[in-house]
């Protein structure tokens, strides 16, 4: 089997490693490594798909992955990368979204006889009795004038408290911890982690006399310059209830041209052979290299029926079967049937059901001829929407070319 240190490689998930060679090495047989998810939220996002990602690829060639659910360093907040602290979380609000995080990891990863752990880095820095002094405490301190480090930079122009800036401390510590009890000797995680990362490293040399490693991935934004995992309702969710797999697959089909060879490789199981011919599609065909993309993406994610259900939902509304207000994976807005009865003005139906945020931005974009209704373009932002409109039991709202929103009738 091809060192998986390679594959990654020509994937694309590698921007920095401590040392090419030893990591290829280390690789070379079974080994263990981690990556670190903050259960800041009940759901990670599209965001966090890379280092999930990597350790799919880890688990296929071999390897064990680690899963550090951090509700130690959730406690504490990691400055890398942020320009403004974090708010503080309740342990009760940390446990909840690890419990969200674990079911959706586990849909990527095989955590059966062992392949794979999870498990809570609370267990053990909770134990230090340090965290309640941090939290407590250290969180009144800024420490502007103390030396920085490269992944503090950031935040130095509007204060660093005391309690972030050990949050690398507590990480290294998490690396020595997983070093010492699951001989994990690989951390990999995003490129604004490398220093705390090598402070795991340097850590576990000052202690053990041993040699650990760090890999880290490259922070992706699209080629029009947009973060990852961002659209006009927000963060794209990994958790089904808060990103629908219909939603999920059109975040996917929606991408820049420029993007679908790159996405292919890093966020599908598909062979490079494979991923370098839909790249090279060009014109009306690379829609097809799109629908791959998405379908992939969202099998992975939500399992092949949800993926299959939302590809044929939007080849009907994408006009590659006769369009409808019917089927069951399109976005569903309910409105009770006598306040439809009366009439609601298409505006507030657009605002309302979600496909603009607000009632001014869905009069703008009626205005400018971007409102549909059962296909057919709504002349008037006020114009009357009731009962006579239904089609099928329903009607189709479209803003724009891509966005549709099924009205059901309760």
């Amino acid at each position: 089997m091809e060192n998986v240190f390679l594959l990654l490689e020509e994937r694309g998930f590698v921007e920095q490693v401590t040392d090419r060679a030893l990591v290829h090495d280390l690789l070379e047989r079974p080994a263990t490594c981690y990556i670190g998810f903050d259960p800041t939220a009940k759901s990670l996002h599209v965001g966090s798909l890379l280092p999930i990602m990597s350790l799919v690829h880890m688990q296929r060639s071999g390897h064990r992955p680690i899963v550090v659910i951090g509700g130690g360093t959730a406690l504490v907040g990691d400055p890398s990368g942020k320009t403004e602290a974090r708010p503080v979380m309740t342990r009760e609000e940390i446990e909840e979204n690890a419990k969200g995080i674990k079911k959706q990891l586990s849909r990527f990863l095989d955590f059966s006889h062992g392949r794979a752990l999870m498990v809570n880095n609370a267990d053990w820095l909770a134990e230090l009795k340090y965290i309640d002094f941090l939290r407590d405490i250290g969180r009144h301190f800024s420490v502007n004038r103390m030396l920085a480090a490269e992944s503090y930079k950031l935040r130095l122009q509007t204060g660093l408290s005391f309690i972030e800036f050990n949050y690398m401390l507590l990480q290294a510590y998490d690396f020595w911890y997983l070093f010492k009890h699951y001989d994990c000797r690989l951390q990999m995680g995003g490129n604004d982690q490398w220093g705390n990362i090598l402070a795991g490293t340097h850590l576990i040399k000052r202690l053990e006399g041993e040699v650990a490693h760090g890999l880290t991935f490259p922070l992706l934004t699209t080629s029009s310059g947009e973060k990852m995992g961002k659209t006009h309702k927000g963060a794209v969710w990994l958790d089904p209830q808060l990103t629908t797999p219909y939603e999920y697959y059109q975040y996917w089909i929606n991408q820049d041209d420029r993007d679908v060879e790159r996405f292919l490789a890093l966020f599908t199981l598909l062979p490079m052979d494979e991923v370098r011919r839909l790249g090279a599609l060009q014109g009306a065909e690379l829609r097809e290299a799109k629908e791959v993309l998405a379908f992939e993406a969202t099998k992975l994610c939500h399992g092949e029926k949800d993926a299959l259900e939302a590809k044929e939902a939007s080849r009907a509304l994408f006009g590659q079967k006769e369009p409808g207000a019917s089927g069951g994976a399109v976005p569903t807005f309910r409105i009770g049937k006598e306040e439809l009865g009366k009439g609601i003005p298409a505006y507030i139906l657009f605002e309302r059901s979600g496909l603009c945020k607000t009632r001014a931005e869905a009069r703008r974009l009626i205005a400018q001829g971007g409102g549909y209704l059962n296909g057919g373009r709504i002349e008037a932002f006020d114009q009357v929407i009731n009962l006579r409109d239904l089609k099928d039991g329903s009607l189709l709202l479209r803003a724009g070319k891509k966005r549709y929103m099924r009205v059901a009738v309760s």
